[in-house]
């Protein structure tokens, strides 16, 4: 083995090894302490297994993000307040860090019953009004606008009556979609997303 000022080279070359393996287990230590708050609700990786608490694993980072300043500036409503103080106490790089963290998940879809009938009448609806923004039957993560298609029915149940009371804003474009729904075509839309399983 060659030696250089008389030490191993290969001791040169373990030592970056080394402290990267270091850097990766804190990085990793210090993503689990970040996220420990959000499992509490939302599941391990995001997998929520509460109906009333949505899947945030596999959507876009945008999104989360997004979604984060809105409870930060309270934009969006927030389910006894838990959000708005939670996202109040994070930096701009801890929430872009939480953001990538779950958008690196799979998402997991609820298995839950639905209205076969009704879902299939939803997907007309969906065609019509929906598709352009919430890409592949609204389970793509690429759009940035959530994951529709497995999320629970509870929260989207919530989602819609806080869009449809104007509590929670809507993007300009949506707004006089979700106007132009009744609220049978809106149950039928939902049926819908859950029927992906």
């Amino acid at each position: 083995m060659k030696k250089k000022n008389g030490r191993p080279l290969v001791s040169l070359c373990i030592a970056p090894l080394f402290f990267a393996a270091v850097i990766s287990d804190a990085a990793a230590a210090d993503i689990a302490s970040l996220t420990a708050t959000c499992e509490g609700c939302h599941g391990k990786d995001g997998a929520s297994q509460v109906p009333q608490i949505p899947i945030i694993g596999g959507l876009s980072a945008t999104y989360i993000s997004d979604a984060m300043a809105a409870f930060r500036e309270k934009t969006r409503p927030c389910t006894g307040n838990s959000m708005c103080l939670f996202s109040k106490n994070l930096s701009e790089e801890d929430t872009k860090r939480i953001a990538e963290h779950y958008a690196s998940k799979p998402f997991v879809r609820a298995k839950q019953s639905f209205d076969a009938a009704l879902a299939e009448r939803g997907k007309g609806i969906y065609s019509r009004y929906c598709n352009k923004c919430h890409e592949a039957g609204g389970s793509s993560p690429d759009d940035d606008a959530g994951i529709l298609a497995g999320q629970w029915k509870p929260y989207l149940e919530q989602e819609f009556r806080e869009f449809t009371s104007g509590t929670r804003l809507m993007a300009e474009k949506m707004k006089p979609k979700v106007d132009a729904l009744s609220e049978d075509d809106i149950k039928a839309l939902i049926e819908y997303f859950v029927s992906f399983q």
